[in-house]
């Protein structure tokens, strides 16, 4: 549910910097658009993001 112009703005943002950040692309060859580095080591932990509705998995 979106509270307003403020907090669909915030939503948005957070989205663009998921799908742009850490989201994988098909057509960049399972990257996203901003690239990063591969994680070898750690512990796997899982942080919600965009409010629960997906949850990013990463070593920590």
């Amino acid at each position: 549910m979106i509270f307003g112009e403020r907090h669909l703005r915030h939503v948005l943002l957070s989205y663009m910097g998921y799908y742009n950040g850490t989201r994988t692309h098909l057509s960049l060859d399972k990257d996203a658009p901003i690239s990063r580095a591969a994680e070898n080591a750690g512990r796997i932990i899982c942080r919600p993001i965009l409010g629960g509705l997906h949850h990013q998995y990463g070593r920590m």
